[in-house]
C-alpha cells in the first residue's frame, strides 16, 4: 500500500515490464549490411581460396623436398651405457660411446643438430606444472622456510630431506636431457677435425629474456646459487652449465631453456647445437665420414626410450615437416573440387531456367 499525506491508498503500483526497451539496438531495428549472395561472387570465393591453398600447399612440400635431413639412433650403438645408467648409483661413472656415419653429398647452408627423443612424455600434466616460474625469473631461489606455494610447484623435487632447497626445482628441470654431444670430421689421410658448434642462439628471444632470469649478485653466479643444490639428476650445480660463457649460464642458459618449454608429444626433438659456418665448414658440411662423439649420461631404459641425433637445413617453412604442405593441399583440392560441382549445378539450372521462360 501507498501513504499519501498520511492517508492510506489502496492503488497499487503498476508492474514492471519484463519486455525489452523499445530502442533501436534492443528491437533490433539499426541498419545491417546483409549481402545477397548470387552464384557469381560465390563461385569467385571458393576457386580464390582453392587456389590459394593449393599454391600455397604446393610450394611448402616442394620447399620441405629440398631440406636434408640425417637421423643417426644413437640407443642400440651405446646399449653398454645404457645398462650402465639403469642403476642410479653408477651416475658417476663416465660412460662413452662413438657412433660413425658417411655423408655422400654436400649438406649446403646453415646446419642444426637436435637431440630426438621417443616415448617420453613431457605433455603429462603432473610433470608439466612441476617447475616454479618465480625461481626461474631469479626470486625465491633458496626458500628455505616451509614454503608451501614453493612445495607444491616443484613437488617431490623441492628440496632434500636437510631442508636444502634445490635450484632449479621441478620434475622437468630434473629429467634434463643432458648428453654431451660433439660431432667430428674425419677426412681421408688427415687427422680428425672437431666441428665448431655454437651453444647459444637456440633458444626462444622471449624465452630467455623473458621467462628467465639469473639471481643477484648476476656477475658472481657461484654466490648467487649458494644455499642450494642441483636436483638429484645432475651431475654438476646450475652456475656450471657453460662457465665459459657469463651470458649462457645458470638459467640463462639455452639448454636449460629449450628443455622447460615441454613438447606437446612424446615423441620429439630440441635443438641443441648450430654448426658454426666457419673454415671447412663454411658451406655447411662438407661429404666424407663423420663420427659423434657422446658423453652418454641420459638414461631411457626405465621408460623403454630411444635417442636420435639429427642433423638438418632449414627452408622458408622451417624443417622436414610435410603436414601443414599436404593440409592445405588437400584443402585446396576438395574446395576446388566444390566449387567446380557449385558451377556445375549452377550451369545446368541456368540452362533449364532458360528453357522454360523461352
Amino acid at each position: 500500500m501507498k501513504k499519501t499525506k498520511g492517508k492510506e491508498s489502496s492503488i497499487a503500483e503498476p508492474a514492471r515490464s519484463k519486455c525489452p526497451d523499445n530502442s533501436a539496438f534492443y528491437q533490433q531495428r539499426i541498419p545491417a549490411w546483409a549481402p545477397a549472395l548470387t552464384p557469381e561472387p560465390v563461385l569467385c570465393i571458393f576457386f580464390g581460396i582453392g587456389l590459394f591453398c593449393l599454391a600455397v600447399g604446393i610450394a611448402w612440400i616442394i620447399s620441405v623436398a629440398n631440406v636434408r635431413e640425417i637421423k643417426i639412433n644413437y640407443s642400440d650403438v651405446c646399449s653398454h651405457c645404457s645398462k650402465l645408467r639403469e642403476n642410479s648409483s653408477n651416475y658417476g661413472i663416465e660412460c662413452k660411446c662413438v657412433v660413425n656415419f658417411t655423408l655422400q653429398e654436400e649438406i649446403q647452408g646453415d646446419v642444426f643438430m637436435y637431440y630426438g627423443l621417443q616415448n617420453f612424455y613431457q605433455n603429462h600434466r603432473r610433470y608439466g606444472i612441476s617447475r616454479y616460474d618465480d625461481q626461474l625469473l631469479g626470486h625465491n631461489v633458496y626458500n628455505k622456510e616451509n614454503n608451501s606455494t614453493f612445495n607444491q610447484k616443484c613437488e617431490p623435487f623441492a628440496r632434500y630431506p636437510d631442508g636444502t632447497p634445490m635450484a632449479p626445482c621441478g620434475v622437468v628441470a630434473n629429467s634434463m636431457f643432458n648428453d654431451s654431444i660433439l660431432l667430428y670430421y674425419h677426412p681421408g689421410g688427415s687427422p680428425p677435425a672437431k666441428v665448431p658448434l655454437t651453444r647459444t642462439g637456440n633458444s626462444w628471444w622471449s624465452d630467455k629474456n623473458v621467462k628467465f632470469e639469473n639471481p643477484d649478485p648476476k656477475d658472481n653466479l657461484q654466490e648467487a646459487f649458494k644455499g642450494t643444490r642441483p636436483p638429484p639428476y645432475w651431475q654438476k650445480p646450475v652456475y656450471m652449465l657453460d662457465p665459459a660463457d657469463p651470458q649462457n649460464n645458470g638459467f640463462k642458459n639455452d639448454d636449460l631453456i629449450i628443455w622447460m618449454r615441454v613438447a606437446a608429444f612424446p615423441s620429439f626433438r630440441k635443438l641443441y647445437r648450430r654448426v658454426s659456418r666457419i673454415g671447412v665448414f663454411v658451406n655447411g658440411l662438407p661429404p666424407g665420414n663423420y663420427s659423434f662423439d657422446i658423453s652418454y649420461d641420459f638414461a631411457i631404459s626405465r621408460f623403454r626410450g630411444q635417442k636420435r641425433v639429427i642433423l638438418s637445413t632449414m627452408s622458408w617453412c622451417g624443417g622436414s615437416n610435410l603436414f601443414l604442405g599436404i593440409a592445405y593441399t588437400a584443402t585446396g583440392g576438395v574446395t576446388v573440387l566444390t566449387a567446380f560441382v557449385m558451377l556445375a549445378i549452377h550451369l545446368k539450372l541456368k540452362k533449364k531456367q532458360t528453357y522454360f521462360q523461352q
